[in-house]
Parts: structure tokens; sequence; C-alpha cells
């Protein structure tokens, strides 16, 4: 299951590397992949979230469309504004690890720095009661996120 799900991913990076966004049928895609449609859905619903930097927006019956719109760093859809939206004032550790990945995808920060943030928002790194530390890794990771683009601003951004 796992390798469909990942072959379906990379279809739909590889159809997005021409632009900001894409429509596609979830029919079409299901057919194309010999799968059921709510295997479309789960690929969506797992790997194209605002934590990976996607925004997905769907109509459904006969001509029904998906479009996902990959987030950008400035301007309309601000990325940062989006996740910090996102992160909230709490917010789990496989979120939070989420939201990275996603930022060392996008080259806004090197394998060093996503290793040193992942870090910081490790369960075992902040020592709290459970309902505490996603709170307080809310926090931090705005924290995190909010330097990262400031170095993009002060064309701090590097390639490692």
């Amino acid at each position: 299951m796992a390798q469909l799900s990942d072959s379906i991913e990379q279809f739909i990076k590889e159809l997005m590397d021409e632009g900001s966004q894409i429509e596609v049928r979830r029919n079409e895609l299901a057919q194309h992949f010999g799968c059921a449609p709510s295997q479309i859905n789960y690929v969506l619903a797992t790997r194209f979230t605002v934590d990976h930097g996607y925004i997905i927006e769907s109509r459904r019956g006969g001509g029904g469309y998906v479009r996902i719109v990959r987030m950008r760093e400035r301007g309309e859809g601000n990325l940062l504004n989006m996740l910090l939206k996102r992160v909230g004032n709490s917010i789990p550790e496989e979120n939070a690890c989420a939201i990275i990945a996603h930022l060392l995808d996008r080259k806004l920060v090197t394998a060093n720095e996503a290793k040193l943030m992942r870090a910081a928002v490790a369960r075992n790194a902040l020592a709290l009661p459970v309902s505490a530390k996603d709170v307080l890794r809310a926090s931090v990771l705005k924290n995190m996120l909010e330097q990262v683009f400031r170095n993009l601003e002060g064309g701090e951004r590097h390639d490692v």
C-alpha cells in the first residue's frame, strides 16, 4: 500500500513541477493507478496538507475536480503566515516534523538545520506534561519558522 501511495504522490508532484497548481480528477487518477478513488483521497489527505505546503480545494460531483496549490514563500498565499496559522497555539510532534520536512523539501533550510529543528521539537526534548508539550512545541516552532523566513528576507539562504 505504501508503495502505491508513494507512486501517486510522486506522480502528482511531477505534474506540479510545471506550475504552482494543478487540477486532477480523482476517478481518472484512480483509473491510471488501478486503485479505488479512496486511495487517491488518502494520498491527498496525508501528503498534500498545509503542513507539507499545499492547499487542497475540491469540488465533488460529475464535473468534480481536486485543485492542489503549492503555497508560495511570499505574496498571496504567504507560506509563513499559513504555517504559523497551522501551528496555532499547540501542535503535536508529528505535525511539527511534517512542517520541518516541507521546509527541507523546499530547500528553505539545510539538512542540518532540519535536524536541529526536529531535535528542538522532539518529545524527549520537552520535559513537561504531555498537554504542555504541544503548547511549548508550537511556541518554539513558530520562533524557528519566523527566523527561517527572516533569514530568507535578509538573503541568508545557503545551499549545502
